[in-house]
């Protein structure tokens, strides 16, 4: 707790309807009482006078955390991020400045319950820039229901919160989302879960030794399907089937053995019939 004093000040942990009530007790201040606690927290740094601040200011929290409730998060919990706003603003206030704590305090509780909304409203957060932050709770605020908006709205909104339709459409899409669990429920046969067809199985290690122990084989079978041909024939395989780029052609290399283009083919087709046969019979 950033302030302490003779009695702690309460927070919503319990019956939240008898904290509701308790909170509702404590008195408003007057503008010369509020000053008066406030320059003594300020100049002499009394907890009891920053104390007696924050009580008579939480009945605000708990009005300003109703607003947020159709976020479907604890009241509770809204409060009590709620308080850690007050706290901050009354130990930032300065009474010289013209305004009343109410006025002050109300950006400061506001900031700690949005950061909470985001950080607890799903999973994935929905918000991470500023620009996004805003149009994130002004979007929410501005639709009136849960239904899709129409293309007429969506122009609506973007002008006046002056953002692009595009970035509306977007953080329309991010609120209507809903989380679902990686793996889901195993037991439903009929469950689809993104573990069902995000994982690669070519990615797991036996599948990749898999992979490299059949193309070791292929390698040594070529290997050996090419060692019971005669030079020239293995040099015509090689030149015709083995190369990645510019394979010779059978006028290629009826220029370099002086023969024809039809002996080259012949003797390729007979290496070919050679090799076949000297390859393992697949299982």
């Amino acid at each position: 707790m950033p302030f302490a004093g003779p009695a702690p000040v309460p927070m919503p942990t319990g019956s939240l309807e008898a904290y509701i009530q308790t909170v509702s007790r404590f008195p408003i201040l007057s503008l010369e009482e509020e000053r008066s606690l406030a320059r003594r927290w300020r100049d002499d740094g009394d907890l009891e006078s920053a104390r007696n601040l924050v009580l008579s200011h939480l009945r605000l929290v708990v009005a300003v955390a109703r607003g947020y409730l159709g976020y479907g998060l604890p009241h509770a919990d809204l409060i009590q991020e709620g308080n850690i706003g007050l706290m901050k603003a009354v130990k930032r206030f300065d009474p010289e400045r013209g305004v009343r704590l109410v006025s002050f305090a109300i950006h400061w509780i506001k900031a700690e319950i949005h950061e909470y909304i985001l950080r607890n409203w799903r999973l994935v957060k929905v918000a991470t820039t500023k620009a996004q932050r805003k149009l994130f709770f002004n979007l929410r605020s501005m639709k009136s229901d849960l239904a899709p908006m129409s293309g007429q709205d969506i122009k609506r909104v973007a002008s006046e919160l002056r953002v692009k339709p595009e970035e509306v459409v977007e953080m329309e899409t991010r609120l209507s989302g809903q989380e679902i669990a990686f793996e889901g429920e195993r037991d439903d046969e009929e469950a689809f879960a993104p573990a069902d067809y995000l994982a690669d199985s070519a990615d797991e290690p036996y599948r990749a030794l898999e992979a490299q122990e059949e193309e070791r084989s292929k390698v040594d079978n070529l290997k050996s399907a090419l060692a019971v041909l005669d030079p020239r024939s293995r040099r015509i395989i090689q030149a015709r089937w083995l190369k990645e780029k510019n394979a010779a052609t059978l006028h290629d290399l009826a220029a370099e053995f002086n023969v024809s283009a039809e002996r080259i083919r012949q003797l390729e087709a007979k290496a070919l019939q050679k090799m076949r046969k000297a390859l393992p019979s697949p299982l």
